[in-house]
């Protein structure tokens, strides 16, 4: 944990070992704390130096000595932000969190790269079950003698609040551990807790965003637990209907906690959008090189590749974390003839030659080169396309001076088909249209190296 003072304000911060590289925000929600992030935070260190905070009156974190707004908690988030970074940083957040990530995001958008809201409030105005049930328990918390009354009541064998709540928390079948609900519970618990929970409660209400979300400039993702019962999904439709560009994700068997109720759905979309090599599943033995690329380095090279046309910035984003880099020798082999297809190669850096085996007149086999691939060209994609068993056509082997590929594994490319069509499809059209100039340029080459046959 690391502790910052903001404006005289004490921020308690759980932060990540890693130092260098882009810095994500983790902001959580109304009665919780930075373990709102537990279940994502392995797999944003691949790529980020996290920062997870503690807002004022939760977790660690001291109240704030005036009463709380949704414009304060952005305003002071900003101030870390400049304190912490010298460029534009992520920022994620999760229900209330959403909401102050969002107000950041139209206040100073200059501070954030990119936004990841989890279930935000949008219209401040939370599911008739809480405003039914919880409000009541809301407005006795606001006094001393009433959060006494409710703490009593809840060390009862009753423990009527974990009656009340777990249904606002969670989809009915979703799977969630003892312990993790235990410790979202103990937040919620925490003393002096319930002034605060209070407090926020009506500074949610009084930071409607509706008629505003068009303004975000930053490149967003929204996922939703459709379950959700305590920020509805009245304010998805709000998203849905106004915020055009955002990129809004709903994910079933899910309520108010998908990165805990679905892991690996709300993972997959995360890593997705944020670009993390987790997608590729790298393991722990893979080199430092590799599990410290530089996606963003990468997304710019992909602009000027043949597979990276007419993709957004935030499409490239999503392909770059896929790749793996590759070092080969000159002579090095990247792939054989009639092997399966499972990774296509965009070439970054020295070239690769394409060759053919061929029976020459004296009946020995021989590779004669066809093609020479430089930077930014595709190798392999004929066997991708083809799908699962698809063969290779030709042997890729490195060049004279050696060279550095990003090879992407066939799985994971067709698994960010289905996430996002419209991406599948530009990709399959630029993995066509290189195929056919491949193709093309191959058939000149074979009826040249013909006609030097027969005119011998």
């Amino acid at each position: 944990m690391s502790t910052y003072v903001i404006d005289g304000q004490e921020l308690h911060i759980r932060d990540s070992e890693r130092r260098d590289g882009p810095i994500a925000l983790l902001i959580h929600g109304w009665s919780s704390s930075w373990f709102t992030w537990t279940p994502l935070l392995s797999a944003i260190a691949t790529r980020f130096a996290y920062m997870a905070v503690d807002l004022p009156g939760y977790g660690r974190s001291p109240a704030l000595k005036q009463a709380p707004t949704i414009v304060g908690y952005a305003d002071l988030m900003a101030k870390l932000i400049e304190r912490i970074s010298d460029r534009p940083v992520v920022v994620m957040g999760h229900s209330m969190g959403g909401q102050i990530a969002m107000m950041l995001a139209l206040r100073h958008p200059m501070l954030v790269e990119r936004l990841v809201l989890l279930n935000p409030v949008v219209s401040g105005r939370l599911s008739t079950y809480i405003n039914l049930l919880v409000a009541p328990h809301i407005f006795l918390e606001r006094y001393a003698w009433g959060g006494k009354l409710l703490s009593f009541l809840e060390s009862t064998p009753i423990s009527y609040q974990k009656q009340l709540m777990k249904p606002i928390l969670f989809a009915e079948r979703a799977m969630i551990s003892r312990q993790d609900y235990d410790r979202i519970r103990a937040d919620a618990r925490r003393p002096g807790q319930g002034a605060v929970r209070a407090a926020c409660y009506h500074a949610m209400k009084a930071a409607d965003l509706r008629g505003q979300l068009k303004n975000i400039q930053a490149p967003s993702l929204v996922i939703w637990g459709a379950e959700d019962n305590t920020v509805p999904l009245r304010d998805a439709g709000a998203v849905a209907d106004e915020w055009t560009d955002a990129d809004l994700r709903l994910i079933p068997n899910a309520g108010h906690w998908p990165q805990f109720e679905q892991y690996e759905t709300t993972l997959r979309y995360l890593a997705s959008f944020l670009g993390l090599p987790i997608l590729a599943s790298l393991p722990d033995d893979q080199p430092a090189e590799q599990r410290n690329l530089d996606i963003d380095e990468i997304a710019l090279f992909l602009s000027n590749t043949e597979l990276g046309q007419d993709l957004t910035e935030s499409q490239r984003l999503r392909v770059s974390g896929l790749c793996h880099l590759h070092h080969f020798a000159a002579g090095e082999t990247l792939a054989l003839e009639d092997t399966s297809g499972d990774e296509m190669f965009i070439v970054q850096d020295g070239r690769v030659d394409v060759l053919v085996r061929i029976t020459n007149e004296a009946g020995i086999e021989e590779s004669r080169r066809i093609n020479v691939l430089m930077a930014g060209q595709i190798a392999g994609e004929m066997a991708l396309i083809q799908g699962k068993g698809g063969r290779r056509s030709a042997d890729l082997q490195a060049g004279r001076g050696g060279a550095t590929v990003l090879a992407i594994d066939s799985r994971y490319l067709f698994a960010l088909f289905e996430d996002d069509a419209s991406l599948g499809l530009k990709l399959m059209r630029n993995l066509a249209r290189s195929l056919v100039q491949r193709l093309r340029v191959q058939t000149w080459q074979l009826q040249m190296a013909e006609r030097r046959v027969e005119s011998v």
